[in-house]
């Protein structure tokens, strides 16, 4: 099991500015869908930060190295973006399976849109999840779309007509040495227990976000 995430904070613009942390005590092996640290590789750090719903930098990747710089995180990491406030994570387990999910509704879409609809403000959904066994490429592939279709399966019964965001992420996380699993769909021993951790993580954040829950720009604006 990874460490639980630290809620932290960073200064930025003359704003304290709240985020998760990841410190591994080793390297583990990651997929994701991130800006920073995408793909598949080793990964020694996570950051999930807050940022305003009108948030517009076209240097998301690089915003993310300078805030693991400010943490002291080096090495190979990943990073995550959400307009919601991430003090608002939930955690689920499910047979060995850890999974955290910020979830940010306010501004579903549908995956395959008309052309020409433009993709709303930051909502997000963002999503970390570990695995206790190791996942072959292709299975570590098959946990992010079954993560995906937990989450959509989740948003559908809350009632929106959406699939997510125009800018969720998943980063999966397992060992990186033993013996490799080699499926993670909804029906396999690893997959069905992603499914399901995913699933109550995101019904439960997203009824929440859905209540009302201000993001952290609007509770920042709201203090004054």
């Amino acid at each position: 099991m990874i460490a639980e995430p630290v809620l932290s904070e960073r200064s930025e613009h003359g704003c304290t500015v709240p985020l998760l942390v990841w410190r591994l005590h080793e390297p583990v092996l990651a997929i994701s869908s991130a800006v920073l640290g995408g793909g598949i590789g080793p990964c020694e750090w996570l950051v999930n930060a807050s940022v305003p719903m009108s948030y517009d930098r076209g240097d998301p990747a690089a915003h993310l190295r300078e805030i693991a710089a400010g943490l002291g995180l080096s090495g190979p990491g990943v990073g995550l973006l959400t307009g919601v406030d991430v003090a608002d994570v939930v955690g689920t387990d499910d047979g060995g399976v850890r999974l955290w999910a910020t979830v940010g509704l306010g501004a579903p879409v549908q995956a395959a849109a008309d052309a020409g609809v433009v993709a709303p403000h930051a909502g997000t959904v963002n999503i970390v999840a570990w695995v206790p066994r190791r996942l072959s490429d292709g299975a570590l592939v098959n946990a992010v779309a079954t993560i995906t279709e937990a989450k959509t399966q989740a948003i559908r019964e809350l009632g929106l007509a959406a699939t997510g965001t125009a800018t969720d992420a998943v980063a999966v996380l397992c060992p990186p040495a033993g013996a490799a699993a080699d499926y993670a769909g909804p029906r396999s021993q690893w997959g069905q227990r992603l499914a399901r951790a995913a699933y109550r993580a995101v019904l439960d954040g997203g009824a929440v976000n859905l209540a009302g829950v201000q993001s952290w720009s609007e509770r920042r604006a709201a203090a004054g």
